[in-house]
């Protein structure tokens, strides 16, 4: 079964990753500048990331398989048709819009039954399962540069469209299990569904007046008791934010750091390169700081581990204007790479931290729709930004602005659930002293 997740991984977010490299082969083709072009993997980000709770919806309604199936044929067909496009309006419908939705019916699905099957070393689970994407960016980046030199960029994405349609054969051996429940965390289950009769639930709004509106009433029944009750829970609407931040940044390296390459004067076979070590260090990230996460001593401190990992991208995004040469480069893929494998990793386990296991597929489909429209803006934000500035300087101050953002609203979150943390355990054992000191002393002897 990993072998599948890690297949599926492979297949979806190699493509996903990879189709920056055609940056620069449909900029030239269709003579559009900077901002046009990045709408297509702007609509790709934006697609996989805004119907993510599509592909959550289905894998519960459904099953995991049927969505990975259905995913995969999508993936494929929009490939295919990108193959044959001739205007970027056709990429965006073929390439973005018809791919992204492939890709997120695959990947949400996927990611939670990691979460099902894996329960004591969930972040390790996370991180080898992840890795797939880290192997297949490595080993596709080279291999569609050459397939493009060879085949021109029509032929490269006919070819990645039949890579792509694997994904159905991973999904049609996919075998979802019965949903186990987690025993402990920072949110029990208890708290999150079934609070005792007589106790207040802190981490929910109080209920709207009798003499609000019927919508309202509603859709506050629905929060408090149905699947999407962890919409309430205020650590999770603080990650929410930082999401959002998060999501504003860590594309753009992705789809500026080839055509960045080519403008500093490094080969096509170089900057593609550039890739495949980010991708290779990807693996690295996912594996390595999954399984430090997973130790007794960082286990309780794996959100200051997020943390961490976003700010250190923050600080490579803002020291690449500095880079302009292949071999300085090659320190910022291999960075850039390991914290975005260690990020990507602990999101579903951050995740899961927060809402628990019962809410982890719902989660997952909020969380990678929060991703959806800084996904669709930032890289024609991003190429602008190169169109009027003429140099890619203000794109990547723009992207490690946007992820230290992330990292201090987050750090800010965490310090506040650390402080409540600690009120409530102050509380607790007040009570108890109080509880104790009423207690009737016990009958002397005689």
């Amino acid at each position: 079964m990993y072998s599948l997740f890690w297949g599926e991984n492979y297949n979806s977010q190699d493509a996903f990753r990879c189709v920056s490299i055609f940056f620069v082969e449909f900029q030239a083709h269709f003579g559009a500048d900077y901002a046009a072009t990045a709408w297509i993997h702007s609509l790709l980000d934006c697609s996989t990331m805004l119907c993510a709770p599509v592909g959550s919806l289905v894998g519960s309604r459904c099953s995991g398989r049927a969505a990975v199936v259905a995913g995969g044929l999508l993936a494929s067909c929009g490939l295919l048709l990108s193959s044959f496009a001739t205007s970027l309006e056709m990429l965006y419908f073929s390439a973005g819009i018809l791919t992204g939705l492939g890709f997120a019916l695959c990947y949400t699905p996927a990611i939670a039954l990691v979460g099902c099957y894996f329960q004591r070393r969930k972040a390790l689970a996370y991180g080898v399962a992840m890795s797939g994407s880290g192997i297949g960016t490595f080993v596709l980046a080279p291999v569609v540069q050459m397939l493009i030199e060879l085949y021109s960029w029509r032929g490269a994405l006919l070819v990645l469209s039949a890579f792509v349609a694997n994904l159905c054969v991973c999904g049609a051996l996919l075998r979802p299990i019965a949903l186990q429940e987690e025993q402990c965390g920072d949110i029990s289950q208890q708290d999150v569904e079934k609070p005792p009769k007589d106790s207040v639930d802190l981490l929910a709004p109080p209920p709207p007046p009798e003499s609000s509106a019927p919508r309202l009433r509603r859709m506050w029944r629905l929060l408090s008791c149905g699947e999407y009750r962890f919409l309430l829970l205020p650590d999770f609407l603080g990650l929410a934010v930082s999401f959002l931040f998060l999501a504003s940044g860590c594309s753009l390296p992705f789809v500026y750091l080839v055509p960045y390459a080519l403008s500093a004067g490094i080969s096509h076979q170089h900057a593609a390169f550039l890739m495949s070590i980010l991708g290779v260090i990807d693996i690295v990230g996912n594996i390595t700081f999954g399984w430090l996460t997973d130790r007794r001593c960082l286990k309780p401190h794996r959100l200051a581990c997020y943390v961490f990992s976003v700010g250190m991208e923050g600080l490579c995004c803002l020291f690449t204007p500095l880079l302009c040469s292949f071999p300085l480069l090659v320190p910022f893929a291999m960075l850039y790479g390991y914290f975005d494998g260690a990020y990507v990793a602990l999101i579903p386990v951050v995740t899961s931290d927060v809402v628990g296991t019962t809410y982890l597929s719902s989660a997952l489909g909020v969380v990678y729709f929060l991703h959806a429209i800084p996904y669709l803006v930032s890289p024609p934000i991003g190429g602008w930004l190169v169109d009027v500035t003429g140099s890619y300087t203000a794109t990547f101050l723009l992207s490690g602005a946007a992820l230290l953002a992330s990292a201090v609203i987050l750090s800010a979150v965490t310090g506040i659930r650390h402080c409540r943390h600690r009120s409530d355990s102050v509380l607790l054992q007040s009570s108890e002293n109080c509880h104790q000191g009423t207690r009737a002393p016990p009958p002397q002897p005689v």
